[in-house]
């Protein structure tokens, strides 16, 4: 089989859809790779590493995807790569179909793509393989995102996450208790901010409560519980989202208005649309703006702030899917994988995955 790295075009994406060891794990299996010139640079690969690994480095993205079978990149397709598409080729990457461009969705369609997205990869305990150590990644850096905010000369509250003797801790509510949700909190309170966390789960807020020997609150998410809390929070993470859907908006103008002044929101959902009525996507380089007085910080690929460990994490969880893919053929190994065959968001060109198509279906019943 053929794979295709092409190098990201989404600005400041500086992740890399394959490590060079995972070049070589796929080159050892008899397949042949090919990496676009630079692709990894930014993640701290070079050509060299690439070609020491049985890579073929070639100049043009137009390369990469006119000899792949399988293009396994970071972000999802944009316009500019809509007409390198081959004919029934398929393609990996985050894709939040369920929010996308309705012209991604013809492309797919007019060029019979299968499209597979590390967002809706899911095993059959309901983890998410691929989005859960990206996930992982994103809360844990939700400190360093907070702190940098909170920060008088960003015009923040001017607070001390850990507080000192005499003066308090910051206050941080985190929306979600998943896997982002666990490791932002788990993050805040090793520095000593006052974490309570939401979450519709009563098992797992009892998991939390366990886990922190009750020294984070948990409150059931109500939309009162949640504006109660929204209200004295220094630092506000949403956490919460529905894999392949559009997530759910929990964060009111209302709510806003009523926050600290120079309050934190960090929006980890705004790849599905994000979590607040307020909420649109940033860039890394130009990360915050202010809404009703608070500082929302709506950056849908943070993991690219540590892009070399990013793209280690990433290339680990899907390695074993694309090995298969080679072993075994891409439609057999969607009938072995079973956590490989829900992650399928088009088939073909056709969009079978049940939460994205009926997310579609509602929302163009709602611009009707």
């Amino acid at each position: 089989m053929f794979f295709g790295i092409p190098k990201e075009v989404r600005p400041l994406e500086f992740r890399v859809g394959l490590t060079p060891a995972a070049v070589d794990s796929l080159v050892r299996q008899g397949h042949q790779v090919a990496i676009e010139h630079n692709a990894g640079l930014n993640a701290g690969f070079t050509d060299a590493n690439y070609e020491a690994a049985g890579g073929q480095i070639v100049y043009t993205e137009r390369e990469v995807y006119g000899r792949a079978d399988v293009v396994v990149k970071v972000g999802r397709p944009v316009e500019a790569e809509y007409d390198l598409f081959n004919p029934n080729q398929t393609i990996l990457s985050f894709l939040h179909l369920a929010v996308a461009s309705r012209d991604l969705i013809a492309v797919l369609e007019e060029k019979k793509i299968t499209t597979i997205g590390y967002d809706t990869i899911q095993a059959d305990n309901g983890s998410l393989p691929v989005l859960g150590i990206t996930s992982e990644i994103a809360g844990r850096l939700s400190p360093n995102i907070a702190a940098e905010q909170l920060s008088s000369f960003q015009g923040g509250r001017g607070i001390l996450l850990s507080g000192v003797p005499g003066t308090p801790p910051a206050a941080v509510v985190v929306l979600g208790a998943g896997v982002l949700g666990f490791n932002a909190i788990r993050s805040f309170h090793r520095i000593g901010a006052q974490v309570v966390v939401l979450d519709k789960s009563l098992p797992r807020l009892q998991f939390i409560d366990n886990a922190f020997q009750g020294q984070v609150a948990t409150m059931f998410a109500s939309p009162k519980s949640i504006a109660k809390a929204a209200v004295f929070a220094d630092v506000l993470v949403s956490a919460a989202a529905i894999p392949g859907g559009k997530a759910p908006t929990l964060i009111t103008r209302e709510i806003l208005s009523q926050m600290r002044p120079r309050a934190v929101f960090i929006d980890f959902a705004i790849n599905s649309g994000g979590s607040a009525e307020t909420s649109h996507p940033t860039t890394l380089n130009d990360p915050t703006y202010v809404e009703e007085g608070i500082i929302h910080y709506c950056v849908p690929n943070v993991p690219s702030r540590v892009a070399r460990t990013a793209s280690y994490a990433m290339t680990n969880a899907i390695l074993p899917y694309l090995l298969e893919m080679g072993e075994a053929g891409t439609h057999n190994a969607f009938e072995s994988l079973s956590d490989l065959k829900r992650g399928v968001n088009t088939l073909e060109g056709k969009l079978i995955h049940p939460t994205v198509a009926a997310t579609m279906r509602r929302q163009g019943d709602t611009s009707k």
